[in-house]
């Protein structure tokens, strides 16, 4: 087996420091997803069903949200019911888009890096210092 020489990779390129824990993890990752696409703002209860969470786990992941600066919630009674609205901030929505474009350069970047090593694979070795016999 070939040892590759450190040297020849740039240090930390698939390090990826930009990738913020509070967008990364799966749930919020739907939550911010499903309000991106919707502007106004979402329900409680139609967020809940198009992220499939819990009450409780909704309530969780829009805590960490907002404490983040990335989503507003906003709650009043409709009739004897309460309503809760959210909806991504103008951060939110600027960091969430800077965090896709991010992703997309790594997708990228794995499939060049991919598709040149599969290149070094299926190309012909020549100089390998041995010959069969």
């Amino acid at each position: 087996m070939k040892h590759t020489d450190r040297r020849e990779r740039p240090a930390g390129r698939f390090a990826y420091e930009g990738l913020e824990r509070v967008l990364h993890e799966k749930a919020r990752l739907g939550i911010l997803s499903s309000l991106v696409a919707n502007p106004e703002g979402l329900v409680f209860t139609d967020l809940k069903e198009l992220c499939s969470l819990t009450d409780g786990n909704l309530n969780r992941h829009m805590q960490v949200l907002q404490d983040a600066g990335l989503i507003e919630v906003r709650k009043w009674r409709h009739g004897r019911r309460p309503q809760t609205l959210v909806r991504l901030t103008g951060e939110g929505r600027e960091r969430f888009l800077e965090y896709i474009n991010l992703l997309e350069q790594i997708v990228s970047q794995t499939l060049d890096a991919a598709e040149g090593n599969a290149a070094k694979k299926s190309a012909p070795r020549r100089n390998t210092g041995w010959s069969p016999a």
